[in-house]
């Protein structure tokens, strides 16, 4: 039996996709039954036979900072995919960001020990990998390094890691990828997804930055692979292409078929946007969304090699041009629908 964290998310929806189309028995941890409705989205985006591949999850209610509800998910369970985490750059949450991403990987670790599983997969991510000087491209062997600059998600999937790692040298099977921006359709209003409605909205500004992106169905993939093998004690870069942010907005701007943003966002601008829309946020007319570590990220260059996982699992990924139509086209689809 496969355990996986964080199934109504977007990796853990495509997960659990592959997973029951490759008929494999599984649990998923699930903290609000409402939200079981976006996978089986998910699932209709690649399958008329859906509500039937639904049915094979089996959904356990529970908590990765519940140790009881854990320990019902955990019986019978010889595999792990852990991909329940909190991801935003919003610094009013900065407690609950580290303690459920810390702490709910260190009660996963320590019930993977506890139940001898045969192997567990931590999601983490680029982020955790810290910085390389002078835009040098950055592996997995690149050190950490403290920083007053880093977010506090940056603090919290980096120390995440180190439960793995512990859990690893007290005798746990255990792998970690680190994927860059994940690209993946139907969830329109958070990560990578939002930028498709806001492309469909009109993008006026690009920023200068330059980051990694890939798409989920290849860390999904890659996660399922380097389960199965006989790989322990490593961390895996995932990671299709390195891409200027202007380069990452020219083609959703097209795939969207809408005009690409013209003016760049400098760091003047930027901080001035940062500035209004905190005080947007605290007037409670809308969500924060531009805060400074989005500032910091927009205007950093980041390179990320992918040598090692293509070298290990022989792992190809798809064209984030290709990637990034196919969204588009569902996203579009969906508007249509509406």
């Amino acid at each position: 039996m496969i355990l996986v964290t964080g199934g109504t998310g977007l990796v853990g929806s495509h997960l659990l996709y592959q997973l029951v189309r490759n008929g494999k028995p599984v649990k998923a941890l699930v903290r609000d039954r409402d939200k079981i409705k976006q996978v089986k989205k998910i699932f209709a985006y690649y399958s008329e036979d859906y509500e039937n591949l639904m049915q094979k999850i089996d959904w356990v209610d529970g908590d990765i900072l519940d140790l009881c509800s854990l320990e019902d998910a955990f019986t019978n369970v010889r595999k792990v995919y852990h991909s329940a985490a909190i991801v935003t750059f919003d610094g009013k949450g900065k407690t609950q960001l580290i303690k459920t991403n810390v702490q709910g990987t260190e009660n996963i670790v320590n019930l993977c020990l506890g139940h001898k599983i045969d192997k567990l997969c931590h999601v983490s991510s680029i982020a955790s990998l810290g910085k390389a000087l002078n835009g040098e491209l950055i592996d997995e062997n690149l050190k950490w390094n403290s920083s007053k600059t880093h977010s506090a998600y940056t603090i919290s999937k980096y120390k995440s890691e180190m439960e793995v790692w512990r859990g690893i040298q007290e005798g746990l099977n255990a792998v970690i990828v680190n994927p860059s921006v994940i690209l993946g359709p139907g969830f329109w209003s958070s990560g990578s997804g939002s930028l498709f409605t806001k492309a469909a909205k009109g993008m006026k500004y690009f920023t200068v930055g330059i980051t990694g992106f890939v798409d989920v169905r290849d860390v999904v993939d890659a996660m399922v692979q380097l389960m199965e093998s006989d790989i322990n004690a490593e961390r895996f870069i995932l990671n299709a292409e390195n891409l200027k942010y202007q380069e990452f907005f020219d083609i959703v701007a097209e795939a969207m078929q809408v005009e690409k943003p013209k003016q760049e966002a400098t760091k003047k601008l930027l901080k001035l946007a940062m500035l209004l829309d905190g005080v947007a946020s605290n007037l409670g007319i809308k969500k924060r969304e531009i805060t400074k570590e989005v500032v910091q990220v927009s205007l950093s260059v980041s390179k990320y090699s992918n040598v090692k996982v293509k070298k290990e699992i022989g792992k190809t990924f798809t064209p984030v041009k290709i990637s990034i139509g196919e969204i588009a086209k569902k996203f579009k689809n969906e508007l249509t629908i509406r």
